[in-house]
C-alpha cells in the first residue's frame, strides 16, 4: 500500500485524485490551510472516504514543517509526495502589485521549497520516494495576462529540474504534471490586480483580459474533456508504473496545445542531457536506486 501525502486537497485537482488514489488502495493524506470555511464539505467527504486531513499553510515554514510531520505519523511514513497547493493570478502584468507578486510565488514556489524541506529528510532516509508536481502549459509558454502565474510555474519547473537530478542518488524520482486551462475552483481564487488609476492608461486595453476569460470560459464548457478527473488519471497512471521509469513530464491537455508543448518538452530534455553529458554528470537525470 503506497503512502501519498497531498498539498492542496481540497482543490480542483486534489479531491478527485484523492479519491482516485485511495479507490487504487492507496493510503492518503492531505493538507488544508484550514478544515472550516469553504472546505469544510469536501473536508468532511474527503474524511468520509478514508483521507487524513492535516491543517497546514504552505505559506509558514512552521506551519509546513508540523503539517507534513503530523501527515507523515497519519500514514505511518511516505512514500509520494504530490506538490499540488497552488494560487492563480490574472490581469495584465503591469497593475499586478509587488505584493501580489509576491503572494503568488510564495505559494507556488516558496511553498513547494518549504514542503520539500520538512518532507525529503524523510525520504532520503529510506533511500526511495516520488514527489509529483502540478505545473502548467503555461509554466511553458507564456500568454498574455498570465503573466505572474506563468513566472511562478516557470520558476517551479526550475527547481523541479534541480531536484530531479539532485535527488536521483538518493532513489527519489520527480515527475512533473502539467495541465491545460481547467475549470476548476482556481478560477474563483485568482489574485486579480487593484489598481485603477494605472489601470486608466490602457484604455480600451483594459477590457480585454475580461473579454478573453470570456472566451476561455467558453472553450472549456466546449471541450468536456478538459477536467479534472484528467489530472487524477494521470497520477494513477504514474504511480502505476514502476520505480524510476516515470516519465519527468506528463502534459494533460485535451484543447490541442498538448501536442505543442509535448515537442517542446522533448526538445527541452534532449538539450538538458547534452550539456550535461558535456559536463560529464549525465547519469544524474537517472535515478540511482
Amino acid at each position: 500500500m503506497t503512502k501519498v501525502f497531498i498539498t492542496g486537497i481540497a482543490g480542483g485537482f486534489g479531491k478527485p485524485t484523492a479519491l482516485a488514489l485511495l479507490e487504487r488502495g492507496h493510503a492518503v493524506a492531505g493538507s488544508v490551510r484550514s478544515r472550516a470555511g469553504r472546505n469544510a464539505d469536501t473536508v468532511r467527504e474527503l474524511e468520509a472516504a478514508g483521507v487524513r486531513i492535516v491543517e497546514m499553510d504552505v505559506t509558514d515554514t512552521a506551519s509546513t514543517e508540523t503539517g507534513v510531520a503530523e501527515a507523515i505519523d497519519a500514514l505511518g511514513g511516505l512514500d509520494v509526495l504530490f506538490n499540488n497547493a497552488g494560487i492563480g493570478s490574472y490581469g495584465i502584468q503591469e497593475l499586478m502589485s509587488p505584493e501580489d507578486m509576491a503572494r503568488v510565488l510564495d505559494v507556488n514556489v516558496t511553498g513547494v521549497q518549504r514542503v520539500m524541506r520538512a518532507a525529503l529528510p524523510h525520504m532520503r532516509a529510506q533511500g526511495r520516494g516520488t514527489v509529483l508536481y502540478t505545473s502548467s502549459l503555461i509554466g511553458r509558454i507564456a500568454t498574455p495576462f498570465y503573466g505572474t502565474y506563468s513566472a511562478s510555474k516557470w520558476a517551479l519547473e526550475a527547481i523541479v529540474e534541480c531536484y530531479r537530478t539532485e535527488l536521483s542518488g538518493f532513489g527519489i524520482e520527480s515527475c512533473i504534471i502539467e495541465p491545460g486551462a481547467m475549470p476548476t475552483a482556481f478560477f474563483d481564487g485568482l489574485v486579480t490586480p487593484n489598481d485603477p488609476g494605472r489601470e486608466a492608461g490602457y484604455g480600451d486595453f483594459a477590457q480585454v483580459p475580461a473579454m478573453s476569460a470570456a472566451g476561455l470560459a467558453q472553450m472549456l464548457e466546449a471541450t468536456p474533456d478538459q477536467r479534472p478527473e484528467r489530472i487524477a488519471e494521470a497520477v494513477v497512471a504514474l504511480l502505476d508504473m514502476p520505480h524510476g521509469q516515470k516519465p519527468f513530464r506528463t502534459v494533460v491537455d485535451h484543447t490541442g496545445v498538448g501536442p505543442q508543448i509535448e515537442r517542446y518538452n522533448d526538445v527541452l530534455h534532449e538539450v538538458t542531457r547534452t550539456v550535461l553529458t558535456n559536463f560529464g554528470i549525465e547519469r544524474m537525470l537517472d535515478l540511482n536506486a
